[in-house]
């Protein structure tokens, strides 16, 4: 018996809990009553593709779920095709494919490629950048303040919102901008609504000079423009390369602007300032010209969320004190929570006005600015914060270096496979290539002296190995009589046979041909002993193999998003195991996630280029597949990777993962097979074992 169809309540549950609606202040209301209608089995099916959709975007997933009830016939197809399109041009192409009209389906490659081409580099959605901004705001911020998208960019001196999307037009043409300018684009807003916090924006009230105007939303656009051109002045001083980038976005200000611009560019000017000028062009009753950096800013709409906050803690606090004193929630248009709208909550004549002095007491108090903020960076977080000329920012490492890194064109970018879709996320990785940092040669002496007798009994095994003969069987000639070819020859001949006249065996000396790919995990997990296990192995194996004269490199992989998958060089296959190895050895060190489908796919096609007859692939972990969010972690991880490993078996190269996850077992025969793993219960144990490994691995 089938079961029942979902009624519109419970679709609207299912749908907030894919797209998390309620926290988003969102409905999916909509969406529900267009769903309601549908069969059981095509409910689920829609289902299934807005929970795929959200693993990407919970507004991509919004968007599928909206147009789903008029795609039923080709409804794969079409989910599959704007997923395609999210990937490669963002949510504008993704939502110009899935808005499409039906009977356009089999289009939907040429408006994608159409689209795409309009919104290349036009539209970026938030998760993308998110998180290279999150280390721009911990240097800025630390840990005080949040980010997360929105509707509109604006701040409750909490959380910093940004805009879910960008889009970026000029009268009725898009403008072409590449996926770099786009995240400049979100860390000057995001720079921008910080300064509001750090230089204060909220000090003063304003409704006093606001009150004298009809047209609050033209006296309030002056503020936020006057309040930029002050904020821009103040990051100058202290963060340039910050200013360089606001000021290459905005252009030169016109010239009318020009005694406002040399008045608040001024180290005393404050918001009062910015009032002031803001009364004055209010009276020429000019509108404000428009900048891509400029947005909405409401000092008292601030407050108000303020003011909220601190009424709730003081309720969580004191149950008794605020009893019969509800609060304003903040809802959408008309006070109804199913109306989609703008985050940022506005004063309106229904609203009471805050009391000046209560709400100075509410807002945090502006932050000290007798020194300059770019000195309390914390520059090991990130190198996003770099000086574009004289400043009172003066870094002594590492910052334009990594900058230089983050910004680079990736070495090459990889597929991934999307087991939910049951398809390719093409061009979906960024992989950058670079030399492993070097560390101490000392570290390295005081290892292979360490364990020197180690080295001295593993070296002489592998040369042994080295020197063994092989024994061929059923030759016509040999130095010895194979007695099984024997028996079987006179059994042939006692039946009415010939018998066969290979009846003796050869010893020959067997030519190594092999090149093994060491693939090292350097995620954070590893940080501490693991990471020392790993060194020491590494010092251990590279010392054994020398006497084998096996082909082998070593690379270290790890990441931060699809977005940067990194890969460290610590020796090539025509590198000599000399010291500039051995520094880079020393230098592994812990980095980021283990994002590892990319780096299987990458390394397995350095190895598969080399000439020898059998190549090996070693990994060298501490845990599953994993990667920043929620997305790559569990089962996708899990799948990409052994896409990747099968595709690596299709070229003809054999892998072997060894493990320092106690729960390895749970995973790793899915990834390698039964009998392609070996799970090292203490990390400490890892460099006696490896080389046992290693031997019976090439034996």
């Amino acid at each position: 018996m089938s079961e029942r169809r979902l009624f519109v309540h419970e679709l609207e549950a299912r749908l907030d809990e894919l797209l998390l609606l309620a926290l988003r202040q969102r409905s999916g209301r909509l969406a529900a009553l267009a769903l309601e209608a549908l069969p059981r089995d095509m409910q689920d099916r829609v289902l299934h593709w807005v929970a795929v959709a959200a693993q990407s975007s919970t507004e991509l997933g919004g968007v599928l779920a909206s147009h789903a009830a008029a795609h039923l016939l080709k409804l794969d197809e079409w989910a599959l095709a704007g997923l395609a399109a999210f990937d490669q041009g963002g949510l504008v192409a993704a939502a110009a494919v899935l808005a499409s009209h039906p009977d356009d389906l089999h289009a939907a490659g040429a408006a994608q490629g159409s689209v795409q081409g309009s919104a290349q580099g036009k539209s970026v959605p938030f998760a993308d950048v998110e998180s290279r901004l999150v280390h721009v705001l911990q240097a800025l911020a630390g840990q005080s303040l949040k980010l997360a998208p929105g509707l509109t960019a604006w701040t409750d001196t909490e959380t910093l919102w940004l805009p879910e999307t960008l889009v970026v037009e000029s009268g009725h043409e898009s403008v072409h901008l590449s996926a770099e300018a786009y995240y400049r684009r979100y860390k000057c807003m995001m720079a921008l609504l910080w300064a509001q916090l750090h230089f204060g924006s909220f000090d003063l009230d304003p409704e006093p000079a606001l009150a004298l105007w009809a047209d609050r939303d033209g006296a309030l656009a002056w503020l936020a423009l006057f309040e930029a051109i002050r904020l821009e002045a103040c990051l100058k001083a202290e963060l340039p390369g910050l200013a360089a980038d606001i000021s290459g976005l905005r252009g030169p200000w016109p010239a009318v602007l020009a005694p406002a611009v040399t008045e608040l560019s001024r180290p005393a000017a404050s918001v009062a300032d910015s009032l002031r000028w803001m009364s004055a062009f209010m009276a020429e009753r000019a509108m404000p010209p428009r900048f891509p950096h400029v947005f909405a800013l409401d000092p008292a709409a601030v407050r108000q969320r303020v003011r909220q906050r601190g009424a709730a803690r003081i309720a969580a606090e004191i149950p008794g004190r605020m009893a019969g004193r509800p609060l304003n929630i903040v809802r959408g248009a008309g006070g109804n929570p199913d109306t989609v709208s703008s985050p940022v909550p506005r004063t309106g004549e229904g609203d009471a006005q805050p009391d000046s002095a209560a709400d100075l007491a509410c807002v945090p108090p502006p932050a000290d600015r007798s020194g300059s903020s770019a000195q309390q960076l914390d520059l090991s977080v990130s190198g996003a914060l770099h000086p574009a000329g004289p400043g009172v920012w003066s870094p002594t490492s590492g910052g334009e270096a990594e900058l230089a890194t983050s910004s680079q064109t990736p070495d090459a970018r990889y597929d991934e496979w999307d087991y939910r879709r049951q398809a390719w996320r093409v061009d979906w990785c960024q992989l950058f290539e670079a030399d492993a940092t070097s560390g101490d040669l000392a570290w390295v002496d005081e290892v292979r002296l360490r364990h020197a007798h180690l080295i001295r009994s593993v070296r002489r095994r592998f040369e042994a190995l080295r020197g063994e003969d092989r024994v061929h069987r059923r030759q016509f000639e040999g130095e010895e009589i194979d007695l099984d070819a024997h028996v079987e020859s006179w059994a042939e001949r006692k039946g009415g046979g010939e018998g066969s006249s290979r009846l003796f065996t050869q010893r020959r000396r067997s030519e190594r041909s092999l090149a093994v790919m060491f693939m090292i995990d350097m995620s954070g997990s590893t940080k501490g002993w693991v990471n020392d296990a790993e060194r020491e192995s590494l010092v251990l194996l590279c010392e054994a193999i020398e006497a084998l004269g096996d082909s082998y490199a070593i690379y270290g992989f790890s990441g931060w998003t699809r977005a940067r998958c990194d890969i460290y060089r610590v020796k090539r296959f025509d590198d000599r195991y000399d010291n500039a190895v051995r520094q880079r050895i020393a230098g592994i060190e812990a980095k980021d996630y283990t994002r590892m489908g990319v780096a299987v796919r990458h390394l397995s096609g350095l190895l598969q280029r080399q000439p020898a007859r059998h190549k090996l692939l070693v990994t060298l972990s501490d845990g599953r597949p994993d990667d920043h969010g929620d997305e790559y972690r569990g089962r996708y991880g899990i799948e990409d990777t052994r896409h990747a490993l099968l595709e690596a078996r299709g070229k003809g190269i054999q892998s072997f993962c060894i493990t320092i996850d106690r729960h390895g077992a749970d995973y790793l025969p899915q990834l390698y097979g039964r009998s392609h793993y070996a799970v090292i219960d203490d990390a400490r144990k890892l460099p006696q074992k490896i080389a046992r490994i290693y031997r019976r691995l090439t034996a």
